[in-house]
């Protein structure tokens, strides 16, 4: 089979969909892998590393018109174009995108979003959003760092003592537990606030304060524990409840990271324009929801904005910052997914009666398959 690596057209993506590493594989498995030229050099991967694993370097209508073409966005109108009808499309394709799914389903190809895996043990090799998540809430602790002016540990100096700084990061998935990990290894007194009770070991085992809103209700109970590993909407009497608690620990902190995001739907406002005024001037909020609405509703995509003496970072793409090592992930996460579609001997076979193949296909044979 012919696999097509081809060069990301998104503004500012930085990521490749294979590495050296992962292409050596596919080779080794018999297939035939084509990589467009520059594919990979934004993940600091050059086009030598690429042919010394194996494969030919072509240009862009070579890498998408293969029988399997692995990218990291979804493809713009340009390149739907230069596929073929009969081929098989993997990445991150936003499944919860109904305009771009109905354009992949016209443009005849069989796509898999891979963001759409359910949340269960044997799809953990091939969860996009935990290896991405993983690295942005790091990256978000560093950019914070590099904004705020004044040190993050605690330092006992000739010339006096530094306090350490206090982080406050909302919302505990992925990202939080990496973001509260990283903040902790710099020396920061950091608390921490989610939906979800069971997060609370998690977060105390890494160094930090979980900030406990009582729930008053069964129903706001039964919501807090999410669906798939997801947090849920929450009702307005907790909503509310949790930005008065939010409020108050806001104007103690000096970096707030928010990460919290529910599949398919705009962001909830967790920092509000009120809080903001109410913090110290210098403070830094790190906003990784901004993509989908943001967190604070002061953030802008793509843009560091000065609002009421506090900085606040609207980054909309962090792996990217950090594309060798989001890159060299994600193109694992692709190689485990694809020997679910993939015979040994080589041959596709999509299998619908899998839970991940039939949760991760989007379109096949003109059809939407994602309502």
């Amino acid at each position: 089979m012919r696999i097509g690596i081809p060069a990301e057209i998104r503004p500012g993506e930085t990521r490749v969909a294979a590495t050296p590493e992962t292409i050596k594989k596919y080779v080794a498995a018999g297939h035939e892998v084509v990589v467009q030229s520059g594919a990979g050099i934004a993940s600091s991967i050059t086009d030598d590393a690429y042919q010394a694993a194996g494969a030919v370097l072509t240009d862009a209508a070579g890498a998408l018109s293969a029988d399997l073409v692995l990218k990291v966005r979804a493809p713009d109108a340009s390149e739907r174009a230069l596929m073929r009808k009969d081929s098989v499309l993997v990445g991150m394709l936003n499944p919860y995108d109904a305009d771009n799914n109905a354009a992949m389903a016209a443009a005849g190809f069989s796509a898999f979003a891979l963001e759409a895996a359910p949340r269960i043990t044997r799809a953990q090799s091939m969860d996009v959003l935990s290896s991405q998540a993983n690295i942005a809430g790091y990256k978000a602790v560093m950019l914070a760092a590099n904004t705020y002016q004044r040190f993050m540990p605690m330092l006992m100096t000739a010339a006096g003592t530094v306090k350490a700084a206090r982080v406050l990061i909302m919302g505990v998935g992925v990202a939080g537990l990496q973001a509260i990990a990283t903040a902790k290894r710099l020396g920061a007194v950091i608390e921490a606030s989610d939906v979800r009770p069971p997060v609370k070991e998690q977060v105390e085992s890494l160094g930090a304060k979980f900030i406990d809103v009582p729930y008053e209700t069964d129903e706001e109970r039964q919501i807090a524990q999410g669906v798939g590993g997801y947090a849920r909407p929450m009702p307005a009497a907790w909503m509310q409840r949790q930005a008065a608690l939010v409020h108050e620990r806001a104007k103690l902190a000096d970096i707030i990271i928010t990460t919290a995001l529910i599949p398919g739907r705009k962001a909830p406002v967790l920092i509000s324009e009120e809080t903001v005024k109410a913090m110290k001037p210098g403070s830094v909020i790190v906003d990784m929801a901004v993509e989908q609405g943001g967190n604070c509703p002061l953030s802008e995509p793509g843009k560091t904005v000065t609002r009421h003496g506090v900085h606040i970072i609207g980054e909309p793409n962090l792996a990217c910052l950090v594309a060798a090592d989001a890159s060299a992930l994600y193109a694992r996460n692709v190689l485990d997914f694809l020997k679910l579609i993939i015979t040994k001997d080589g041959a596709l076979a999509i299998n619908r009666e899998d839970e991940i193949v039939a949760a991760t296909l989007v379109c096949a044979g003109g059809e939407v398959l994602r309502k």
